[in-house]
């Protein structure tokens, strides 16, 4: 057994798994708050990744400053989505902003074809070293920087939703929109705040992404990969976000191994998670940390 290869791969799963945390925790911030599954969150990614691009690439801004930039954008962004779009939905049926979060994906994937085209572009070296080396192993700088960013994240979405006033509102909102309004918290802040944060959180990811495989807009198949961790974890369940994310990355890798050094297939990678997600399923119908509904008839 190439016992080097494994240790390279667990620790490549344990970083992108962290990655795929804090978009799955985009998702369920959105579900949380609104009850809603937003299926354009794969094309946010790739937003946040041409937003950062095209500073860096047409404006020739640095590469932090137009990182910041990008998620100024995109806090924007998410914001006039909440209000333009999913606000005059606010009492409708939940299929009906689920639909209209569909339209939106396909309205987006559309544009940025028109805008950015659909070739893979590359940014420019952004580090003086492409890998480092730590134990022996060769980790991308971008992955290091990946790993920090999720750990910072996260930090600020237990901090946020522990301490700060509006984290406290979120929660009660997700609990029951009735009794907030109530209390005198406006719910459709709440709203816009939570589109916002998952928009600036899925812009962090896509400009990491982005830097590790170059941008393109087949990056949103990140929105389909994701799902699986959330539903491992639990659609309302912050933390078996993260705990999903992790699971998925590294049984990604964990395929990949098997199948290259054993079975030969040839698509462990992809499906793996798939069939890890139907397993879960099966045993939690709710996932690892979701809550199960409760109805008394």
């Amino acid at each position: 057994m190439n016992t080097s290869l494994l240790l390279q791969l667990l620790v490549n799963g344990v970083i992108v798994g962290m990655l795929y945390g804090i978009v799955a925790m985009c998702f369920v911030l959105i579900y949380k708050s609104t009850q809603v599954v937003n299926f354009a969150q794969g094309e946010f990614v790739v937003l946040g990744a041409w937003v950062c691009l095209s500073l860096v690439v047409s404006m020739g801004l640095p590469f932090w400053l137009a990182f910041l930039f990008s998620l100024v954008f995109m806090m924007v962004f998410g914001i006039l989505v909440q209000v333009i779009l999913l606000r005059p939905l606010v009492g409708e049926p939940v299929i009906s902003v689920i639909m209209a979060t569909i339209g939106l994906s396909i309205f987006m994937q559309a544009t940025m074809n028109w805008i950015f085209g659909n070739n893979a572009v590359r940014f420019p070296q952004v580090f003086d070293q492409a890998t480092v080396s730590i134990g022996g192993l060769n980790v991308e700088t971008a992955y290091l920087m990946s790993l920090v960013l999720s750990l910072v994240v996260m930090g600020m979405f237990f901090w946020f939703f522990q301490y700060s006033r509006w984290g406290l509102a979120m929660r009660a909102t997700a609990w029951n929109q009735q009794i907030a309004q109530s209390l005198g918290i406006s719910v459709g802040r709440v709203f816009a705040m939570a589109w916002a944060i998952s928009a600036v959180v899925s812009g962090i990811a896509g400009v990491v992404i982005g830097l590790v495989s170059a941008v393109s807009n087949s990056l949103a198949i990140i929105g389909i990969k994701v799902f699986p961790a959330v539903i491992v974890g639990g659609l309302d369940s912050i933390v078996g976000a993260i705990i999903g994310g992790l699971t998925i990355g590294i049984l990604e890798n964990l395929a990949e191994f098997v199948d290259g050094q054993y079975l030969q297939i040839g698509n462990m990678y992809s499906v793996a998670p798939f069939y890890v997600l139907l397993i879960i399923l099966m045993i939690k119908p709710y996932g690892l940390f979701g809550t199960p509904d409760i109805e008394r008839v």
